[in-house]
């Protein structure tokens, strides 16, 4: 209820075969929104809690000495599979957070140095309470780099909250979510098609600029230290070319760019401190400058 936008947002996610990063306070359905879109794919899906003591190789797998055999045989982790729910991701220290590097930008696990493809397709959600909360570790950025998109789900507004509290008292239970009518309705062959049928979406040269202008103004904005890379112009083009072919378009329109700038760059900016003091958010900058940069007719 109330979350139509990150619902979209990991649609886009999926379509644009990258992972999305959903931020949160406690209690705002992030995990269940990851879950219930699990459950209407017809794909693998693992899950992760991270904890403060949790190892890179459980994550990614490790070598298991076999007595019988006097051999080491790998044992995969849970990384090995479609949809990787890696609930509350910022609960664990930054080595075991290093641990999925690897498999979200080449898709793949390296271990005792054998390299080890992951299925596809491959989906890292992530699940993460904002940084201000005791006991999180902020993800570096290298990390937040891989990301596609960083979701902010907010708390609901009163009438969506009456809902929530309606189905819930009305029998909803979370836990659940067959009994609540999620079924998989599309599977790997579905989305690799919807994935041929974005990639025909035409982006014109004028579109193009316009994307590189937005990245390029972040990089001299006096509130930023870090700037925008080209991996951040191509995942904005790649984003806005998925939300043009799910609002029924072959084209990809300014507008298409200005809804996605901010799920797209809020991650992969670090605002100065003096900024930070004012009370100034990266959002807050991206949206002067989508203000400011001159959009293509």
């Amino acid at each position: 209820m109330g979350q139509d936008a990150t619902v979209t947002g990991m649609l886009i996610a999926l379509l644009a075969e990258g992972h999305v990063l959903l931020e949160g306070v406690p209690g705002v359905a992030k995990t269940l929104m990851v879950r219930t879109l699990s459950a209407a794919l017809d794909l693998d899906t693992k899950r992760v809690q991270f904890t403060p003591d949790l190892m890179p190789g459980d994550v990614t797998g490790s070598l298991v000495y076999d007595a019988s055999t006097s051999e080491f045989s790998f044992r995969e982790g849970p990384v090995f599979t479609n949809i990787l729910l890696a609930d509350e991701i910022n609960r664990t220290p930054p080595k075991t957070q290093a641990s999925l590097l690897e498999a979200m930008e080449e898709r793949q696990v390296s271990v005792d140095g054998v390299s080890r493809p992951l299925p596809g397709p491959f989906l890292v959600a992530a699940t993460q309470n904002p940084v201000e909360y005791e006991g999180t570790y902020p993800l570096p950025e290298a990390q937040l780099d891989r990301f596609l998109l960083k979701l902010t789900l907010e708390l609901p507004e009163r009438d969506d909250e009456i809902e929530i509290i309606r189905r819930h008292g009305a029998g909803f239970n979370p836990r659940d979510l067959a009994a609540a009518g999620v079924t998989a309705v599309a599977g790997a062959a579905d989305l690799a098609a919807a994935r041929r049928a974005v990639a025909t979406v035409t982006v014109s040269p004028e579109v193009i600029g316009y994307i590189v202008d937005i990245v390029r103004a972040t990089r001299t904005a006096p509130s930023f230290q870090l700037g925008v890379s080209p991996r951040g112009a191509t995942a904005l083009l790649n984003t806005a070319r998925a939300w043009a072919w799910l609002s029924g378009r072959d084209f990809v329109a300014p507008d298409d760019v200005k809804v996605l700038t901010l799920p797209c760059l809020r991650h992969r900016v670090a605002l100065r401190p003096e900024a930070q003091m004012d009370g100034v958010g990266a959002d807050d900058v991206l949206q002067s400058i989508l203000a400011t940069v001159p959009v293509p007719r």
